[in-house]
């Protein structure tokens, strides 16, 4: 996993996808609110390389820490790539979350989507390199005449999560292949990145 391998667009361009609710969301640029109180909840998709250890933990974390929150929408996580997809998060990152309080969570390994785009509103990475891909990604559906979507509405905000937590282009280290502790330490910042995001999202003055 620590090698990043290039997304297959092209298969993505032509997967078909189960459309969801629509959300509206504002262009790429400085963090803003991508719903209206008077409009529908915020959805979020949290991304890494193969969904099993950073974005399972940063969803897991999200989760626990705006349950019942009226605000947001569909929460999820998935990968860039297919490498472990329908597999359940790594044990490290399971026991990291039950360490933690949180045991309740279950998931199974996915790539993202087309609609994906159209379906949330924040698309969090995990690193530069996810983002890259995302965004390359997605000037791809856009430009695309045969993805199946409106392109006026692929405009899912696509941004580190970690510029939410309170230095500008942090990023998550991929634990994979490294000790417990790197999974440690990506627990500290899912809980510090998603309580930056409800302070400049959910709480900011509307």
């Amino acid at each position: 996993m620590a090698a990043l391998l290039n997304l297959s667009t092209d298969s993505l361009l032509n997967h078909t996808v189960h459309s969801s609710k629509k959300h509206g969301i504002s262009a790429d640029g400085t963090i803003a609110k991508t719903s209206t109180a008077s409009s529908r909840p915020i959805s979020v998709l949290f991304v890494c390389l193969g969904n099993i250890c950073r974005s399972p933990m940063a969803e897991a974390v999200f989760r626990s820490l705006t349950a019942s929150d009226q605000r947001l929408g569909h929460i999820d996580s998935c990968g860039t790539g297919a490498y472990h997809e329908g597999h359940s998060p790594d044990p490290r990152t399971m026991s990291t979350l039950q360490d933690n309080g949180i045991v309740d969570y279950e998931h199974s390994a996915r790539k993202i989507q087309v609609a994906d785009f159209d379906n949330f509103d924040y698309i969090l990475a995990m690193d530069n390199e996810n983002a890259h891909d995302l965004l390359r990604l997605k000037t791809r559906v856009i430009k695309n005449k045969h993805a199946g979507l409106n392109k006026e509405k692929l405009s899912a905000k696509v941004m580190l999560f970690g510029d939410f937590g309170g230095k500008k282009g942090e990023q998550v280290a991929d634990p994979y292949y490294g000790q417990n502790n790197g999974f440690a330490v990506a627990y500290e910042q899912m809980v510090r990145f998603s309580n930056g995001f409800v302070a400049q999202v959910l709480d900011a003055p509307k």
